[in-house]
Parts: C-alpha cells; structure tokens; sequence
C-alpha cells in the first residue's frame, strides 16, 4: 500500500468538505492511531494483519486530509512503552516498519508530486540499525518538500522527548540556565519545526494521550471517537472537524492570551537576569531609566544570538545524524 492513496473524494463528500471549509480549519491534526489489535480480534486475524490495516488506513487518511486542504498530519505510530509488548510484536512492528519505509523510498515520484515532507520524530537510536538506516533515508530524500508535511512518532514519548529538550545544549555549554524558558523548550522539541497542532485525535474509545505531545497539544481541540483506527471513516474525520470548529473561538483566544504571557514572562526574567547581573557586577552606582533600558535591550539580544547558536548547532546535530546514518547505508 502506497503510504498517499490517489483518488478524489466522491460528490457526497466534495460537497461535506465544501461545507467544512466555509468554516475555520485545523491546519495541522494529531492522531492517536489506536485499536489496531482490537479490530485484529474482533476479525479474527493475527496482531500484525491489524496494524498492516491500521497503515493502509492512514493512507486513506492523508488523502482525506489534502481534500480537506489540511497540509501537516503528525501520527504516533509506535511509542518506547511499546517496546514492552511481546518480543514477536514488536519484532513484527519493526518489520512492517522497515518495509513501509521502504515502499516510501520506491515511490519518491508520488511524494515528489504531492510535495509530502516526511519527518520522524522520536529517539531513532533505540530502533534497529537498518531501520534507522531506511528512516534517515526517507526522512532526507523528501526533507525539501514543503506543500504538506506528514510526521511520524516513532519510538516516541512526549515526557522522554521533553527531559532530553535541552540537555545537549547544557552538557555542551552553549546555553545558561537563566536562557531556560517555555519558548525555549518549544523551540527544541522534534516538532520544533512545526506549528502545533490544532486538532488531536485519539480512535478506539479510550480517552487519555498516553504520552503524545503533551507539551505541544496543550491548546488543542481534542477529540476521542469510540470508532477503532483501521474502521476510521471519512465522516469520523468530519465529524472531528466539526467538533474543532464549535470550539475554535475559546481554542483561538487561550492560544492568544498563551502567547502573551509568554512574551511578558521572558520579559521578566530578562529583567531580573539583568538586576542580579548588575548587583553582582555592577560599580555599585544606580542606573538612570535610559541606560538600564539599554542594558536590557543588549541583554536580551545576547540572550537570544546565544539561544540562536545553540539551536543552530542542536539542528545541526540532527541533521548529521541523518545524513551519517544515510551514507552508512550507502556503503552497506
């Protein structure tokens, strides 16, 4: 199965989407795909036929999702709590895996054409050695692509990801901790090249996010709908919309008055790095108004260049752990 099924939607459903897009649409949406081995047991077919269903459903979705002009789709795929499953699972999950990504690369033309960015967001070094190898490959031959962009949480949990943010940049020297902040952290997630996401979607009934992008969907209209993935539905879909569209106008003015705060926080703090600065290493003479607002302009401009290198040089980093793992493949 093609990881981009073509295919226009049927006039029914032309004309939902029409209806849909009058309104405010999510431009990125999560999906928590679960309920691949329920509906495994309930067909009566082994584990891994359901999350061979399960990725051919996602397919069908992404098509869903460019009818609907919906350009970023991010999907928890496979979460380091799965490692704990029994060894014949999660060896089946790599497997499937290793071959989807696979396929991926075999049908560079289609993505090309669609101009699909595949990113995987996770901690590749947990996964076999090959299969870091074919997602390195994938994740560099499409990184380009900028029409829509499709992200794949692999070996992923968001506490995980949230404690190794900015330990590099610690351990390296190349940040403070008075540079530590929530923008900063935002800006070092897997997903700091994306917006966050405005819809999440959890399938199968269950109604918690087991660990998926906690910091990144905490103004997110969430959804939970009782439907298992692989059974998902163009009108499940629409009806997820729909929800988000009810609750777009509270959503819009949390996010607004989020960012705000935000703003004034690190306003604060650069303010009170710069009085402790000063007590400390000051000649003991009080500043008049301008030239203490002189000094907290050249501050936080040293604050951010600092903050600048530093996530220049942690992008860089993961690039080249691309890039390497791309050329050992070559060789092999």
């Amino acid at each position: 199965m093609s990881w981009i099924r073509e295919g226009e939607l049927n006039l029914i459903e032309k004309l939902s989407a029409n209806i849909l897009k009058a309104g405010p649409m999510p431009k990125h949406v999560a999906f928590i795909m679960d309920g691949n081995r329920r509906y495994a047991r309930k067909r009566q077919v082994e584990r891994q036929e359901g999350h061979t269903q399960g990725f051919d459903k996602l397919a069908e979705t992404l098509r869903w999702c460019l009818n609907l002009s919906i350009h970023e789709v991010t999907v928890y795929a496979f979460s380091i709590e799965n490692f704990k499953r029994s060894k014949d699972e999660v060896d089946g999950l790599m497997e499937l895996a290793k071959q989807k990504f696979i396929r991926l690369l075999e049908e560079q033309d289609n993505l090309e054409k669609h101009g699909v960015c595949i990113r995987v967001l996770g901690d590749l070094t947990l996964l076999p050695l090959d299969l870091q190898q074919h997602i390195a490959r994938a994740v560099v031959a499409t990184r380009t692509h900028n029409k829509c962009f499709l992200n794949v949480c692999f070996a992923y949990t968001s506490r995980h990801e949230i404690a190794n943010a900015m330990a590099w940049g610690v351990e390296q020297g190349l940040i403070k901790s008075s540079d530590v902040s929530e923008a900063l952290l935002s800006r070092c997630l897997y997903s700091s090249n994306s917006p966050n996401p405005d819809l999440l979607i959890r399938t199968s009934g269950e109604v918690r996010l087991s660990d998926f992008l906690l910091w990144q969907t905490s103004h997110s209209c969430l959804v939970f709908q009782s439907v298992l993935w692989p059974e998902y539905s163009f009108w499940n879909l629409c009806d997820a919309i729909l929800q988000y569209q009810l609750n777009h106008r509270p959503l819009q003015k949390a996010r607004d008055q989020h960012r705000e705060g935000q703003a004034l926080q690190q306003h604060e703090a650069d303010r009170a790095c710069l009085a402790d600065l000063l007590q400390h290493h000051g000649n003991g003479k009080p500043l008049d108004a301008q030239r203490r607002q002189e000094a907290l302009l050249n501050y936080t401009a040293s604050r951010e260049e600092r903050v600048q290198d530093f996530l220049g040089a942690l992008q860089h980093k993961r690039d080249s752990f691309l890039t390497d793992l791309t050329s050992q493949a070559a060789l092999a």
